[in-house]
């Protein structure tokens, strides 16, 4: 890995070592910046204690106290700069990041808000030489700590990086690209004009598709558009890169142009062009989030390997590596841009959730971030529910209700899964992730763009209480005839719109897949693509082990993926929910 290792901390730490010769304080005061989208203008200032508990050669254990003299704020940094050649290895109480000798301590989230007179404490070790001193200066949200309390200001964002670091969320404090593409086709259509104006992902989903297929945008041109649209704020620019060798092999209308062995053709056509495209310093402005390989590494845990759903295709996949070797490349090259923000796809509820796949999972993503040269470090958090249809949250159940003595992990629907929603799950996956040795700052994305299941059937309460099943299925707002239809669902609808930070652990709500663009045909249709038929968005298709053998669900007279479907886009819109 060629970009510089973000630092992880915890947040908590079960005792420090014992105290060693203490250091004298260092104190001032600092303006105190309102929030991202809070008026500036308030009086503030600071004092900070920092002592050097314990230091040898080698190393030292220090602790901060940062006290808030001036109007409330929600969400401080702490900025510093080491003199010793000192480096930060772990922290806690505290988001820690270190560029070079620049130090920023970052609230842990559950102590942001800051009331006057209250502080806020955190600790870190590093490594040094046994001759660390008091840094000569302080900043809190950019100003300098002096001892005194200032008046109205109206000083530097907070959720700003330092020169050289990446943000902790990128959609913090920033504009996200809107798709003129994308833009002009929801415009088009009647009523298209109350959600033109979203951000959505570009979909890189062939080789052709990086300079421009069929007389498009290429990734360039989306890039200089970003800058346009850039103006002198932050704009997040979302990509989707997925194009592995024999890619999607539990299905077949996403199927690409990449034979299961052309993982030399992927590096070098594929991931190598982006990646230099990306690492223009002409771009370097521009916050880059990446969806990485959507519906990959999920199959070989789930569809290959003897599993009742396994398919000849993902047997090859998982015996031959490539998807974990493409992931592994992917996150390497693509992390070398520092403005660069790797999420790995991890499913959804309704593919992860169950006690089988759940850890499995998390597991053979851990592998693939620690393949072909990549590190964790290269990876800055991951996304859920891409491209599908989850309910962001089911209210009208719970995991823990039971009905007559019966679990709701009983019902049919439900199924014995862990989790009834997507945003539960995203939680706790995050959790999960970090377990098997993810960086504790990972955040979250949810993709929102068609599970919000309004309309006239959304339930406005829980099911009656005959059996587990009729509670459930009365009160469930996803209307999906079974959690593994994936293709076209007939019913759905437009979910939260897009959002920064809505959620614990939560960077953002996405939409990642544009509205109004197909899962797959509904019947053969020739292309140029790779792109087959699958039965699965066939509405008279009866089913497969992968949906125990359920109707697809699907919309009639579908185009092939990627397509502008009318049809599906004015279902989106009519079951919006919120709604438009």
């Amino acid at each position: 890995m060629s970009r510089t290792s973000r630092t992880t901390l915890r947040r908590s730490r079960t005792a420090l070592i014992a105290a060693g010769a203490l250091v004298a304080a260092a104190a001032g005061s600092a303006a105190a910046v309102a929030p991202f989208g809070a008026s500036a203008a308030a009086a503030a200032g600071c004092t900070v204690d920092y002592k050097i508990q314990n230091q040898w050669n080698g190393g030292l254990t220090a602790s901060v106290s940062v006290k808030n003299l001036g109007d409330a704020i929600s969400g401080w940094q702490l900025q510093w700069s080491f003199a010793g050649g000192e480096k930060v290895s772990q922290g806690w109480n505290a988001t820690v990041s270190q560029s070079g000798a620049a130090v920023t301590a970052k609230d842990a989230g559950y102590n942001a808000t800051l009331a006057t007179g209250s502080s806020a404490t955190f600790g870190f070790n590093a490594t040094g030489n046994g001759n660390s001193t008091v840094p000569a200066t302080f900043k809190l949200n950019g100003v300098t700590c002096d001892g005194g309390t200032t008046g109205p200001t109206d000083p530097p964002d907070p959720t700003d990086p330092p020169a050289g670091e990446q943000a902790d969320n990128p959609y913090q404090g920033a504009k996200v690209y809107v798709n003129p593409e994308w833009s002009a086709n929801a415009a088009a259509e009647p009523g298209g004009s109350r959600i033109s104006n979203q951000p959505t992902g570009v979909w890189l989903d062939r080789i052709a598709a990086i300079e421009g297929a069929n007389g498009g945008m290429g990734l360039r041109d989306h890039l200089d558009e970003a800058l346009t649209q850039k103006g002198s704020g932050e704009l997040v620019v979302q990509l989707v890169i997925y194009n592995l060798p024999g890619r999607d092999c539990a299905a077949l209308a996403s199927n690409g142009e990449l034979g299961p062995t052309e993982i030399g053709r992927y590096k070098s056509e594929y991931i190598d062009p982006i990646a230099a495209i990306l690492a223009d310093a002409k771009y370097a402005g521009l916050r880059i989030v990446t969806t990485v390989e959507i519906d990959s590494l999920p199959n070989l845990v789930t569809n290959a390997g003897g599993r009742p759903t396994a398919t000849p295709a993902c047997d090859v996949m998982k015996a031959n590596g490539n998807y974990v070797k493409g992931v592994g490349y992917a996150l390497n090259k693509l992390g070398d841009a520092p403005n660069v923000y790797n999420y790995i796809d991890a499913g959804h509820h309704g593919w992860i959730g169950w006690d089988d796949n759940f850890g499995a999972s998390a597991d053979i993503f851990h592998e693939a971030a620690t393949a072909e040269g990549a590190t964790v470090n290269d990876v800055h958090g991951f996304i859920t529910n891409t491209a599908n249809y989850s309910a962001l949250k089911e209210e009208n159940f719970s995991i823990d209700d039971a009905v007559n003595g019966t679990s709701v992990r009983q019902s049919k629907w439900v199924d014995w899964n862990r989790y009834t929603d997507e945003l539960s799950f995203a939680q706790a996956f995050r959790n999960e992730l970090v377990s098997v040795g993810f960086n504790s700052d990972i955040g979250m994305l949810i993709d929102t763009s068609r599970n919000g299941w309004g309309g006239a059937n959304r339930p406005s309460g829980p099911g009656a209480s005959t059996n587990v099943d009729t509670y459930v299925n009365g009160g469930r707002y996803d209307r999906r005839i079974h959690l593994g239809n994936w293709c076209n669902q007939s019913g759905a609808g437009l979910g939260e719109r897009p959002q920064a930070a809505p959620e614990a652990g939560i960077d953002a709500y996405v939409w990642m897949k544009p509205p109004g663009e197909s899962d797959g045909s509904s019947k053969a249709i020739p292309n140029d693509e790779g792109k087959g038929f699958d039965r699965m968005c066939d509405p008279t298709y009866t089913g497969n082990a992968r949906n125990n053998n359920n109707m697809s669900g699907a919309l009639g007279n579908a185009p092939v993926s990627g397509k502008w479907f009318s049809a599906q886009f004015q279902e989106l819109m009519k079951n919006a929910y919120p709604a438009l």
